[in-house]
């Protein structure tokens, strides 16, 4: 009989499991992005300095979400959390236009290296509430996606402070993982 519970239980209540990073420059939202995804709601945070991992299960699927900070000095660090990631979420601050450069240069760093060959990538143009941001469109030109021909990505416009587009993202992010 309790080998026929467990066989239940795990047909039921058991998730296929998805390792996500999410990276970005410092400042751009990835731990807000990270609670409110996971808690519904906004969360103090401070500068993240290495991880924060947390398990999310969405539509069926529990995602390991492993938070990176974003400060110039662990970026190069970033490439140790590589091994076995099925999708980056990049977060970006729709309104730092001078730092979209160096945005795009990560963006080519991870692309390129081995780890990441078959991930997945979700790019939050965050903030979008805020004056000046740049449409999912100005951010896509801007950090060249439309070139990006071996990797399946996708962008969306949000705010993670109200939780606008992060749903979205992560409807994509589900579907492009589940086949």
């Amino acid at each position: 009989m309790g080998v026929l519970f467990s066989k239940v239980w795990q047909a039921f209540f058991s998730y296929d499991e998805f390792k996500v990073i999410i990276v970005g420059l410092n400042n751009a939202g990835k731990t807000t992005t990270l609670y409110k995804l996971l808690l519904n709601e906004v969360v103090a945070t401070a500068p993240t300095i290495g991880s924060n991992v947390e398990e999310i299960v969405y539509k069926n699927i529990k995602f390991v979400m492993w938070d990176i900070g974003g400060q110039e000095a662990v970026r190069s660090s970033w490439t140790t959390y590589y091994v076995n990631t099925h999708a980056v979420i990049l977060v970006v601050d729709s309104t730092d236009r001078k730092n979209v450069k160096i945005v795009k240069e990560e963006l080519e760093k991870m692309l390129r290296h081995e780890s990441l060959r078959t991930a997945k990538i979700l790019v939050f143009a965050n903030k979008q509430d805020l004056k000046g941001a740049m449409t999912s469109a100005e951010l896509s030109d801007a950090l060249n996606l439309h070139a990006v021909k071996d990797h399946d990505w996708h962008i969306q416009a949000c705010c993670a402070l109200t939780g606008e587009g992060l749903f979205a993202g992560m409807d994509w992010l589900a579907q492009q993982i589940k086949g």
